[in-house]
């Protein structure tokens, strides 16, 4: 009963379930649908994510250090989004909704990555704490 409510409120503090109910939840009637639905929606995340990284990688073409930098820094994010998305589906180890929490997790993580690196390719001009340089 504990393991159930513990499970339930860590699908409602995921953000990222609230905002991935669209058609794919609303039709999945299994967990494995489910977990197709969350896993498809982090796939599109880390894909966009992807597609930033390479602007930013691009306007840093100049930049040695700093995109030495930026790897350095992404590398150390995606073990951060992995370690902080095992902590958090912790109590559902074992569990048939571990697949969907964790890609859930995920997603939620990139997000919010990916509105780091839109706010690093959209700074103004004169920003000296962005380290991102505006597009020519």
């Amino acid at each position: 009963m504990i393991r159930a409510m513990l499970t339930a409120a860590i699908v409602l503090a995921t953000p990222a379930f609230a905002l991935a109910q669209d058609a794919c939840y609303d039709n999945a009637d299994t967990q494995a649908a489910m977990d197709e639905c969350a896993n498809a929606a982090f796939e599109k995340s880390d894909k966009k994510l992807n597609d930033l990284y390479k602007q930013i990688e691009g306007r840093l073409q100049g930049d040695a250090d700093t995109k030495k930098l930026l790897v350095q820094a992404q590398r150390d994010w995606v073990k951060f989004r992995d370690a902080e998305c095992s902590f958090q589906t912790a109590q559902a180890a074992g569990g048939s909704v571990m697949p969907m929490l964790v890609a859930q997790c995920m997603d939620g993580l990139t997000q919010s990555r990916i509105d780091d690196f839109a706010g690093y390719l959209n700074c103004e001009e004169g920003d000296m704490a962005c380290p991102v340089p505006m597009a020519n």
